[in-house]
């Protein structure tokens, strides 16, 4: 019987009335007679074995190299040789496996070239790029990441060593920045009881508090320059005594930030230091 004739008889169960168990047991009993004569039918009849002639990949004009094939087709005629031992019936597999899978496969006990040959195997992307290995910058690169680098640090040096000098600003003279100091200066003064100073930056502007003899009763306040620009408010005020005009008698000397302003010591009290008059400072 016909295996067509056979499917036609179990599509009809009305027309031969035939039970589903019954159709089954008639197909695989087809099935096997027909795997029966298909071997009987490929077995050789003579001791003689025929081979079919395979041209050579070399010789022949026009072919594409044995090893040039794409991977299609040679999966194509593996599955085909397959699906002929099968029955007809083409297994569908999985053309790449999961990186788990491979995993597994390779085991704990796998090198890293085996490894390597996997991925190699599996994927074409290539591990180690020649190119990118060999690959140099120019050397004008080198050189702006070189001046990138001294300027941030420069920056950075720079503020934290304006922080570092207001921190001790801050320690030695205080907020607002007060400076204090005792002098002998011919002010109703004497070694044992000397003038007290105070020099004050108070908001930019420059203060001076003389008490004479230290008799607070008889201060007296001489007032600086104002000091323009950012941060001046926290500029130290700093005073020294010395006679720059030559007349035996301290002067005041009123130091802020290297700049020098001066007040002539004249008449029992300090008076600032006229355009053009002669001054001879030694700095100490």
């Amino acid at each position: 019987m016909n295996r067509s004739h056979l499917r036609q008889a179990v599509e009809a169960p009305s027309r031969r009335q035939l039970s589903s168990g019954a159709a089954e047991e008639l197909l695989s009993t087809s099935q096997e007679g027909d795997e029966e004569e298909y071997w009987k039918e490929a077995r050789p009849t003579s001791v003689v074995r025929r081979y079919q002639a395979v041209a050579d990949v070399r010789t022949e004009v026009g072919r594409a190299r044995a090893d040039a094939l794409p991977e299609s087709s040679v999966i194509s005629t593996q599955r085909h040789n397959v699906g002929r031992q099968n029955g007809g019936e083409i297994p569908v597999a999985p053309m790449r496996r999961r990186a788990s899978e491979r995993q597994a496969s390779l085991g704990s006990g796998g090198t890293v070239r085996e490894r390597e040959r996997e991925r190699e195997r599996q994927t074409d992307e290539p591990l180690w790029s020649p190119q990118r290995a060999d690959r140099r910058y120019h050397w004008l690169l080198w050189l702006g990441l070189f001046w990138l680098v001294m300027v941030v640090g420069w920056v950075v040096l720079s503020a934290l060593t304006g922080w570092w000098q207001t921190t001790l600003d801050d320690w030695r003279y205080g907020r607002p920045r007060t400076f204090q100091i005792d002098a002998v200066v011919g002010h109703n003064d004497s070694p044992s009881n000397p003038s007290h100073f105070i020099a004050l930056n108070l908001n930019r502007h420059v203060e001076i508090i003389e008490l004479p003899g230290g008799d607070a009763t008889k201060a007296r306040i001489y007032v600086g320059p104002v000091l323009v620009g950012p941060g001046q408010d926290l500029a130290p005020v700093t005073l020294s005594f010395q006679d720059v005009n030559g007349d035996g008698k301290l002067d005041m000397i009123v130091t802020i930030e290297g700049s020098h302003f001066f007040f002539i010591n004249q008449n029992g009290s300090f008076r600032p230091a006229q355009p053009g008059e002669p001054i001879r400072y030694a700095s100490s």
